[in-house]
């Protein structure tokens, strides 16, 4: 039994259920009007399970039925499980992009736990934005709350290849443009490449902040890596379930778990594993919702001292997430950077990350390597600063061909993607294999939402040359699950004025990943001139959500969460006033 703590009096699911005034009794008799009984709730701890299923989410299409797994642990551990729907946030299908609803997502789980009547929350989530989302409302209502990670779905195959989620329709689609493959290859790929519910099974964005989320403290050990097919998923999320029961009775909240220190650790982790550049925006966020002031330098700092060792695409050439889980999946790769880790931090089930990860083996060396033997010298991620992102930027220098890591070419500016849509395919494009290509104002505001645009396609008449990668430079995002030569998250963004908005076509822009510099090759005089010609851009929304998304998003390199959701916004929101 777990060490109690706090007495059911004090729960907060007594205020609702415990008072012995009229609204007590309608909340008790609305209950009964659910077939539920005071056995059910009196003297348990009352759980909330959000869940983010839909019919239109493929990655959490197992959730209609795991959610009884997790039902099934509270229930055994003498909880009384209430499950929440959330936004589910279809990474694929929300347009213009499911980073403008991030913030959303969060602000809805903060409530839902606030406005309802319950002790703690098992957090169902594994979609790119879901488990930020969910995280981050969790963390600023401060109420014991375990997340249950999604899980990579199945390898995909085309023939005799093996498929990888993203990677691979980047990949066969520019082969399909350059006419090595046909219609009916292209179609065999498709219908190969997503065959199972859960996640993309790349290191993409949703297996980096799975990742992120355990070796936080945040989920319940080795729950990352588990595919979302496999019988250990259902066995966790019933534990997902028994656990959360206890730690209501131990009072053991985020604010509890999560120091700064939780955070390096991720970092650190993020970088070994090959993370996803979205891994920045999201872990600031999340950390500053729990107070701790993490930034691009802390991400810099880390990438100096800890190599990729995760052997997986869209890093690596052969293995996904499923060949990871095998070679003995987060646990052991965080074995292998202990080193680089503060093992005291504490985790959900109340034991600290170094005790988690204490033992765990590595059962293949070229799925996850040695720190002696990495993929890449340096971490996934290097940030890089100068006239042109004065704020900071991102290149995923583990997955690029190593020649932009020092580059200088004429810039090709797009001030849109239907700008860039409209030509890249043309022939007679002014471009060249060393050409920089540039997409502008998308993103925070500009996109709106930051959309996964970076990651520019090649020129069609490129493509059919053979060339695969070039240097791109935008103020959007790509997916995790992407690859090559791109300057990502370029802050502040164009649309707001930032310097990325005074390149011209011609420009010669420099990059340098050594020096971790980002130049347009302009004197300063000249780039005053510009400055003094530009002209904002019309406003994208003058009503709605999008209206206040606008007026309170912050950038890139602040995490892109609202600017009134900071933890130091105003005073502490109070429990909920019940007459």
């Amino acid at each position: 039994m777990t060490n109690k703590k706090k007495a059911y009096k004090d729960f907060r699911s007594n205020r609702w259920f415990g008072s012995q005034d009229v609204r007590g009794h309608g909340h008790r008799s609305r209950a009964m009007q659910m077939g539920y009984s005071a056995d059910d709730w009196s003297g348990k701890p009352v759980i909330a399970i959000i869940n983010t299923w839909s019919d239109i989410n493929p990655c959490h299409g197992h959730f209609k039925n795991r959610v009884e797994d997790v039902k099934r642990g509270v229930l055994q551990a003498g909880g009384f499980p209430l499950e929440l729907p959330a936004m589910s946030l279809a990474e694929v299908f929300v347009k213009p992009t499911t980073m403008l609803y991030r913030n959303m997502l969060a602000m809805e789980c903060e409530e839902l736990l606030r406005s309802h009547p319950v002790d703690g929350a098992v957090l169902m989530g594994g979609c790119d934005k879901t488990g930020p989302g969910l995280l981050m409302g969790a963390i600023s209502m401060n109420i014991p709350a375990i997340f249950m990670p999604a899980g990579p779905m199945n390898s995909g195959y085309w023939r005799d290849k093996p498929l990888g989620s993203g990677s691979d329709s980047w990949k066969y689609w520019d082969e399909l443009r350059a006419g090595n493959i046909t219609e009916e290859d292209w179609g065999e790929v498709e219908a190969g490449i997503a065959p199972s519910p859960g996640h993309c099974m790349t290191m993409g964005t949703a297996s980096t902040m799975t990742s992120i989320a355990e070796t936080i403290g945040m989920t319940l050990p080795g729950a990352a890596s588990i595919p979302a097919t496999d019988a250990n998923h259902p066995r966790m999320a019933a534990a997902s379930g028994r656990r959360v029961v206890e730690m209501v009775w131990e009072d053991l909240k985020p604010s509890d778990i999560l120091q700064r220190q939780s955070f390096i650790n991720a970092i650190a982790a993020a970088m070994a594993m090959g993370c996803s550049t979205n891994a920045i925006i999201h872990l600031v966020a999340i950390a500053r919702r729990a107070g701790h002031d993490v930034g691009l330098d802390d991400f810099e700092d880390q990438s100096r001292r800890v190599p990729v060792i995760a052997n997986i695409r869209p890093n690596g050439d052969k293995y996904l997430m499923y060949d990871f889980y095998r070679a003995g999946g987060l646990r052991a790769m965080l074995n292998r950077i202990e080193p680089h880790l503060d093992g005291a931090c504490l985790t959900v089930n109340g034991k600290t990350l170094g005790d988690n990860i204490d033992g765990a083996l590595v059962h293949d060396e070229d799925v996850i390597r040695t720190v002696d033997n990495p993929i890449c010298e340096s971490g996934a991620l290097a940030v890089l600063k100068g006239n042109l992102a004065p704020n900071g930027c991102v290149m995923k220098v583990s997955a690029l061909d190593e020649r932009f890591l020092k580059h200088t070419g004429p810039a090709l500016v797009f001030d849109s993607y239907p700008d860039m849509k409209a030509v890249i395919d043309s022939d007679d494009l002014d471009v060249t294999p060393d050409t920089v290509l540039i997409l502008r104002n998308a993103g925070p505001q500009g996109g709106p939402g930051m959309p996964e645009w970076g990651m520019l396609p090649i020129p069609g008449k490129l493509v059919k040359q053979g060339v695969r990668d070039m240097m791109r430079i935008s103020d959007a995002r790509m997916s995790g699950t992407s690859y090559g030569a791109c300057a990502l998250h370029v802050t502040p963004e164009a649309y707001i004025g930032g310097p990325l908005a005074l390149v011209r076509n011609g420009d010669m822009v420099s990059v340098d990943v050594d020096k971790r510099s980002l130049t347009l090759d302009i004197s300063d005089a000249e780039m005053a001139q510009r400055r003094a010609a530009w002209t904002p851009p019309p406003v994208r929304y003058e009503r709605g959500y999008g209206y206040m998304f606008s007026n309170h998003i912050r950038q890139a390199d602040e995490g892109c969460d609202f600017d009134f959701l900071s933890t130091d916004y105003g005073a502490p929101v109070e429990e909920p006033a019940i007459f």
